[in-house]
């Protein structure tokens, strides 16, 4: 059972973020000839993770001023403002489109699935028919 199902809240030791997808990212950032320790990696996590918590805390206490019981994205473009990272605003605004944008389209292809008239049967139906298919073409090729 994870500390999330039983309720209580992980350790700040516990809070860190995939190392791999950090270095990814740093290496992405770097020109091809400057390389970074694995120490420096870890003292970004760090960072990044302590941004987290003082961007996060600042929106729970803008939340509850509200008397909200969900922190908002306007919560944390608030938090950030009231922080001194209002430079980073905009770019968070911006992101916060794309995502709404790509949730509507996610909506869409879900909505096209209901609205082709096959129920959900009849559409694994075609879909098993064409893998057989597939492996038929697949086995005729192998002869």
């Amino acid at each position: 059972m994870s500390d999330h199902e039983t309720g209580s809240m992980p350790s700040d030791e516990d809070l860190s973020l995939p190392k791999a997808t950090v270095t990814k990212m740093i290496a992405e950032l770097l020109p091809n000839d400057v390389t970074c320790a694995k120490e420096t990696r870890d003292l970004i996590i760090e960072c990044c993770v302590e941004f987290i918590h003082l961007i996060s805390s600042e929106a729970n206490e803008i939340c509850e001023q509200e008397s909200k019981k969900t922190i908002a994205p306007d919560h944390i473009i608030s938090a950030l403002k009231r922080l001194g990272f209002e430079s980073f605003t905009e770019e968070v605004e911006s992101v916060l489109k794309d995502h709404k944008q790509q949730q509507k389209d996610r909506e869409r292809k879900v909505n096209k699935m209901v609205e082709c008239g096959l129920s959900e049967a009849e559409l694994l139906a075609q879909q098993e028919a064409l893998f057989a298919q597939s492996r038929e073409k697949f086995r005729t090729t192998q002869q």
